[in-house]
């Protein structure tokens, strides 16, 4: 807001999304504070709020809402926090070919695919469920411990594997949905 006349300005062209959401820019967040944020931020830019106010106010009303909206995401999900700090520290994101010399994680993503792809009832579906989150548990602990050591390159092997786990977590979704 111009602290002048109190009209909502445009965002800043590329936003630090962790000083947005006031959290410290580390893969270690609370994510209550974030939510507290996000809601307070959400009810001083909200597009509702602008509705009587001129145009050009309204469409900053929903760019700042939607920059909320995604800051809240990305930085909420441990896969998506991670990258845009790998982002934030030049570092490239990773490629699903990064794994690709760990042959036996390879077989373990395979062999979890070939289950989920056989699975007929839900106690098997829920069996599954159960192994892919307590390996992206298993993995956020993992980056948590890599970052903190400023580790990048071992955060940015990790996360490639996170992108495995997250991708049969959609498949496992698609496949709860009854048809």
């Amino acid at each position: 807001f111009c602290p002048g006349c109190r009209a909502l300005q445009p965002p800043a062209p590329r936003p630090d999304l962790f000083r947005l959401m006031e959290c410290d820019r580390s893969f270690r967040l609370d994510a209550r504070q974030l939510q507290r944020r996000f809601r307070s931020l959400q009810r001083a830019v909200h597009p509702d709020r602008f509705s009587q106010r001129p145009p050009k106010e309204q469409y900053y009303s929903e760019q700042h809402s939607s920059l909320i909206n995604k800051a809240y995401q990305t930085l909420l999900n441990p896969l998506s926090r991670g990258l845009y700090l790998l982002e934030l520290s030049g570092v490239e994101p990773a490629q699903e070919t990064d794994c690709d010399a760990d042959s036996a994680f390879l077989m373990e993503i395979m062999e979890i695919n070939e289950k989920l792809a056989e699975s007929k009832n839900e106690d098997s579906l829920e069996e599954i469920e159960n192994l892919i989150k307590a390996k992206q548990e298993e993995l956020t602990r993992e980056v948590t411990a890599a970052f903190e050591r400023d580790d990048l390159q071992e955060a940015k092997k990790l996360l490639a594997k996170m992108k495995y786990f997250a991708n049969l977590e959609d498949k496992l979704k698609a496949k709860k949905i009854p048809s």
